[in-house]
Formats: structure tokens, sequence, C-alpha cells
């Protein structure tokens, strides 16, 4: 093959995987028609091929995570579990889709999930399919009460927006299960079943950032008369990364600068790749003060940030934090696989090792 064909071939495959990298979805190749020069509505400022578009003029297009599925107000057929849209917090306008399991005697008080999904902060909500499949059925393995939370997405929002809205979600979930409720009486599905003491924050990829972003800032700003800590933090296939490889990551420039920049595009180049919002190892200071007793963290064999996973579950003890971690990396298959997969036995493995987590929370 000449050097040039080469060249392409291996930038092209990079840029493709990214997509699957970061969003678990297939790739649909697309080829960009010639505009007009100077227009700029039609130049691109940044694109994920198949995924989203954003044009110099501010448009933005996305192809992917736009899908959306209906709540079930009256039960899954397949679990039972029920399920509605709310507004969590109507001044912050932060909304999340609630998932309770079926046959909960009054009274009973469950664990609470505050989960975001993934979607490299730029696409998805909690409405869509692969992520109201995931929540009901961790809903009913546990039992718990899930709340999915829909955040502001980038690049019409960038980071810390997403930051922003989690920590609110967080407070307002908090509230709720507490049977306080600022603007309007309490969720009455988490007044009426969800335990405070019992609070677990999660999510996938870059949901699992947020997760552990949010739990930072508990420790920096504790809801007063609950505390600085949650119950537990379950980091499913973190995205993390950083400046420098760690361990096998690859260290080609070419592989690096697929990545690096989507990080930019992501913050608007507010925030470092070593900055501790990407990067935890850049930051054990803070990441000692992580504000949960227990964290799990999940990654898989092929999964593009499994180095980072490892090095997390590694770090976390060394920078001084104290509490109880627990490892799971799956053998075989790539980044948040359980989503795609969610039937297959790997993804039910592994929704069991999150659920027994939240359980002992």
């Amino acid at each position: 093959m000449p050097d040039l064909s080469r060249r392409v071939l291996c930038l092209a495959l990079p840029v493709a995987a990214l997509a699957a990298l970061l969003l678990r979805l297939p790739i649909h190749s697309r080829i960009l028609k010639p505009h007009a020069a100077m227009d700029p509505d039609s130049e691109l400022e940044f694109e994920m091929p198949g995924v989203i578009r954003m044009y110099k003029s501010g448009r933005v297009e996305r192809f992917d995570g736009t899908e959306t599925v209906p709540p079930s107000p009256d039960g899954d057929p397949a679990n039972g579990v029920a399920s509605k849209d709310v507004v969590l917090d109507p001044v912050a306008g932060i909304s999340a889709r609630l998932y309770l399991p079926g046959g909960v005697e009054p009274g009973r008080r469950l664990p609470v999930v505050v989960f975001f999904h993934g979607g490299a902060f730029m696409v998805h909500t909690a409405a869509s399919p692969l992520y109201h499949i995931y929540a009901a059925s961790l809903a009913a393995a546990v039992p718990a009460v899930v709340v999915s939370v829909s955040y502001r997405l980038a690049p019409e929002h960038r980071l810390p927006a997403a930051y922003e809205d989690a920590f609110a979600a967080l407070k307002a979930v908090v509230a709720a299960c507490r049977g306080e409720g600022a603007e309007a009486e309490p969720e009455p599905w988490l007044a009426a079943h969800g335990d405070a003491a019992r609070v677990v924050l999660a999510g996938d990829s870059a949901g699992a950032n947020m997760a552990h972003n949010a739990a930072i800032r508990l420790r920096k700003e504790p809801i007063d008369g609950y505390g600085d800590t949650v119950s537990g933090v379950a980091l499913l296939h973190p995205y993390f990364w950083g400046k420098e490889p760690l361990g096998a990551e690859p260290t080609d420039p070419g592989y690096r600068s697929i990545f690096d920049p989507t990080w930019e595009f992501i913050c608007g180049g507010k925030f470092g790749l070593d900055h501790p919002y990407i990067n935890p190892t850049a930051g054990p200071e803070e990441w000692r003060q992580l504000g949960s007793r227990r964290v799990l963290v999940t990654t898989a064999e092929r999964c593009w940030f499994v180095e980072r996973a490892r090095a997390y579950a590694e770090g976390i003890k060394k920078c001084g934090w104290e509490g109880e971690l627990e490892f799971y990396e799956t053998k075989g298959e790539e980044h948040v696989y359980f989503l795609p997969k969610h039937g297959s036995d790997n993804a039910v493995k592994e929704l069991a090792v999150v659920a027994d987590f939240v359980r002992r929370c």
C-alpha cells in the first residue's frame, strides 16, 4: 500500500472508532457535500462522524442519540418497573426519568440510584432506548428507585454545564427523599420510597465522569442537613483521559490527536487534558476527598479507556482516599458493550455486579 494511502487509512479508522468509543453506537459513514467557501453555515468546526457536527455558524446537527421512547407509567411488561418523566428542579430546569420496581409495599424505603447517561457529553437523553432499558433493568435487579437524569449537552452548553446539572440533580433527589420541596410538593415516588441514607451516584462513560465529579464536589459543598458523602459511586466504563499515555495506551500522536480535540471541544478549551475533571490522577489532593464510602469501577478488556479505569482503581487508594473499592473487568468486550448487548451473558453478569454493589451501599 502506498505511504499516502496508508496514512489516510490510519487516520480514518480512529476517527470512525471514536464514535463507537464514546457512544457505543454503530458507525454510519457520511460524506460531506462540497460547500461554498467562507460560508459559516457550511464550514465545519467539529465533527464526530455519524454522531454530531457543528458548523462555524454555531449550527449543530446530531445523527445519533436522538431517538426516544416513552415511559411506562403502568409498568413495563418485561420487568414490572414503572417509569415516568419528572422535573426535579424547576428553577434549574433539571428533568429526569424515574423508575420504580413493581410490587413495592407502601412505606418501604429503597436505595436510590442517581444515574447519568453517557454520550460524550454531546448526545442522548434519559429517554434514549438504550438508557431506558438499562435503567429499568437496574431498578428491577436491585431493587431500587432509579433517577436517570437528562442534563444540558455540549456544544450548546459546554462543560461545566453538565456538572452543574448533575450536582443540582443530586441535591433535588436528596431533598425529595427527605420530603422537602422548595418550589412544590416533593416528588411522590422519592418521598414515599427513596432512602436518603442510601444514595448511589452512577453513570456510564461520560456519565461516570459526572458521577465522580459530583462526589468530589459534594465534599467541597455539603448538602445542608445531609452531609458530604453519598453511600456509593458506581463508575461504569468511565470516560477519563490525560495528556500523557497511561499503561498500554497508544503513544502515536495521530491516535491521540483524535481524542484530545474532543475534550477541548466539549469544554470549549476551558479545562486542559490534565484538569481533574478529565484526569483524576492529576489531582490526588482533590481525589482523596471523594465524597463516598464505597466505589465500584467497571470496564472491559477492549474498552478504549480501560487503562484509565485500571489506573483509577489502583490510584484511588494511593491518593489517600479511605473507603472500599471494587473493580470489575469483562474480558473480550468493548466500551459499554452492556448497552447494545443488554441481554447477553456478559451484560447480565455486569448488571448483577452493579446491582449487588447498590444493595450493599
